[in-house]
């Protein structure tokens, strides 16, 4: 059996905590393997292949790196929350090894989550020429974020779903979110808090320049693209899960292709009401047990 420790090197607490379980995890005589502080980019140059468990020591943050090295493999993860916020993280950083020995015990609830594969098409600037290169099937677990490049021009683009056209929008970008990813910058530009067992997307426009362009729910066999015009080649940026899409020089991306990912991602919490209770203690303060 092994265990895959990913923690937070930033925090003194989290890589102390990570000792600490690695220490215990060894006297059990169960394997022990550390992700580098600099294994950070790109996926897929850190696995969790050999591994039983991944644990997440840190924040959010920490999770989604978590997930990104673990992506459709099936390995579960704990989220050991030594963040700032911890919405995403199953467990206190007061019960660490009870709570990683409940997971290598089988004892805690687990939690399905869905995931997005991204497209990102790249083209000449002007949108003179037809996409020249793709990145394809890159992996999300909260987000794919169009957003406006460092001009602050707005960013414009057609947006449809499955074929079907929606608009066409002038906006600071677009957000195409899982569930998990709801309570996150999908929920900061106004869209809606999602239960994770929902499998469809969340989209929501960034600060459109109109009243009309609200967030709507797709269905988990949807695609959604966004093309941008070349009525305004302005300067654009693509990230899916905060990690910038950078396409060959001179390239920028023309169209971005959203759809389900082809597995779910599997966290581990202690409370089968664990995703209610965060939503209260987070976004509306509540405090009664």
């Amino acid at each position: 059996m092994e265990v895959l420790l990913v923690p937070n090197y930033s925090r003194a607490q989290a890589v102390e905590g990570a000792r600490m379980l690695a220490r215990y995890l060894e006297g059990q005589g169960v394997g022990v393997r550390w992700v580098r502080d600099g294994e950070r980019a790109p996926l897929g140059a850190v696995t969790a292949e050999g591994a039983d468990l991944v644990v997440s020591l840190g924040g959010d943050g920490t999770l989604l790196r978590a997930a990104g090295i673990v992506m459709y493999s099936g390995v579960p993860i704990l989220g050991l929350s030594y963040g700032h916020l911890g919405f995403l993280t199953g467990a206190g950083s007061d019960h660490v090894v009870a709570s990683v020995a409940a997971a290598l015990a089988g004892e805690l609830h687990v939690s399905r989550r869905a995931t997005l594969s991204v497209d990102v098409g790249f083209g000449d600037a002007e949108g003179r020429a037809p996409v020249e290169e793709w990145r394809r099937g890159v992996f999300c677990l909260n987000e794919m974020a169009l957003s406006r490049g460092a001009m602050g021009n707005l960013v414009e683009f057609d947006v449809s779903v499955s074929g079907s056209p929606i608009d066409r929008l002038r906006a600071d970008g677009f957000v195409v979110a899982t569930a998990t990813g709801s309570t996150g910058y999908a929920l900061s530009a106004g869209g809606p808090i999602v239960t994770p067992e929902f499998n469809g997307m969340v989209n929501v426009p960034v600060a459109p320049h109109t009243i009309l362009a609200r967030a709507f729910l797709t269905s988990p066999s949807d695609v959604v693209e966004l093309s941008m015009t070349p009525e305004r080649p302005v300067e654009r940026c693509v990230f899916c899960d905060g990690r910038l899409m950078e396409g060959p020089e001179g390239l920028v991306p023309m169209v971005v292709r959203v759809s389900r990912g082809p597995g779910d991602i599997v966290l581990l919490d202690d409370d089968t009401h664990g995703f209610y209770r965060s939503v209260s203690r987070v976004f509306y303060g509540g405090t009664r047990s």
